[in-house]
């Protein structure tokens, strides 16, 4: 936001996320006003209660109306899908992986003309390996408790059930039978610890015998120099992703990454290149990925690391995320904001 505001940009707040009808008609009338003193093109939404009033909006004020999918989102009931078919009510619906583009399909009846796949991206010249410096890494090295030269098993996300970490433990009491010798594994995410599911992954390690090999980190603000620190990144979810930003970072970043396959995670892994996929819920497959990664030669290591930044650089950077975003603008608008987007901004 701050770099948008730097160039003249104008951000209005409205409270759109609030979910009831009658916030939601306060804000499309809002919405429709906006549109017509600024002159507003299109309007694009990307979450579903902004995106009810952005929809009713766009239809008062003739105004094309973009949508992006980023969410599993549940329908166990009639009415819940109803509240989430306002995403695919886009002239243009953009799915965030090949996994939410087929859910769309088959569940919302969205289709080709109007749906477009556009993946997410990583930042390359933040998540750059040469641009982390050995002061970064090893200040958060002490601060989260890790002698030097262990390896680290790293689990970046909320800690939530479905994420996997009561998984990933499971994973780990095998893995020390099959590597006794010092390693840890670490999760990072904001971790309240009055949170039940935060006490019970205490319990679980203690359990397990695997208090020393836990590290909690809590929220980290530098996330590059935390994949650096690392010597693979897993994301053992139990559920599918939407599509899993933290395997596109960790690879950009040159880290092999372990993954449940499925959904849209799995999607951005190429197997025995830049990682392992494993099943769901497979505590000792789990272990064996984790085991095969941390035992790499050195010359496997570094050729896993170069294939795995070249792969993200080629096909999941912001840049062709942004430019691709501009070009279904494009379709709408009969402009040339993606071209010039690509020569102005290489």
């Amino acid at each position: 936001m701050p770099r948008l505001l730097s160039i003249g940009a104008r951000h209005v707040e409205l409270p759109l996320g609030q979910k009831s009808p009658l916030a939601i008609l306060r804000n499309a009338r809002t919405l429709s006003q906006l549109i017509r003193d600024e002159g507003i093109d299109l309007v694009h939404a990307r979450s579903r209660a902004p995106a009810w009033a952005a929809w009713r909006a766009t239809r008062r004020t003739r105004t094309p109306f973009v949508t992006t999918w980023h969410g599993v989102h549940k329908a166990s009931f009639p009415g819940k899908k109803r509240y989430n078919a306002v995403l695919a009510r886009g002239a243009r619906v953009i799915a965030i992986s090949t996994y939410i583009a087929t859910r769309l399909r088959d569940d919302y009846q969205v289709g080709e003309d109007r749906l477009r796949l556009i993946p997410r991206g990583a930042d390359m010249a933040r998540f750059d390996p040469d641009l982390v410096n050995g002061a970064r890494i090893q200040a958060l090295a002490e601060r989260w408790q890790v002698p030097p030269g262990t390896p680290v098993i790293m689990l970046p996300g909320r800690l939530t059930r479905w994420k996997g970490q009561l998984f990933l433990l499971r994973a780990m009491a095998r893995l020390q039978h099959l590597l006794p010798g010092p390693w840890l594994a670490v999760l990072v995410g904001p971790a309240d610890p009055k949170d039940s599911y935060v006490r019970e992954i205490e319990a679980t390690a203690a359990q397990l015998g695997l208090r020393e090999r836990l590290r909690f980190a809590g929220l980290c603000q530098d996330m590059p120099a935390a994949y650096a620190l690392a010597d693979v990144v897993t994301v053992p979810s139990l559920r599918p992703e939407p599509f899993g930003r933290v395997v596109i970072e960790a690879q950009a970043m040159g880290r092999p990454v372990v993954v449940t396959a499925q959904g849209g995670a799995m999607e951005t892994v190429l197997p025995y290149q830049t990682g392992l996929l494993i099943p769901p819920d497979d505590a000792q497959a789990l272990a064996d990925a984790l085991f095969q990664i941390l035992t790499l030669s050195e010359g496997a290591r570094s050729l896993l690391s170069e294939t795995a930044r070249h792969h993200i650089a080629e096909n999941y950077t912001t840049r062709q995320m942004q430019s691709a975003t501009l070009a279904v603008y494009d379709e709408l608008l009969g402009s040339c904001l993606s071209d010039n987007f690509r020569e102005f901004c290489p």
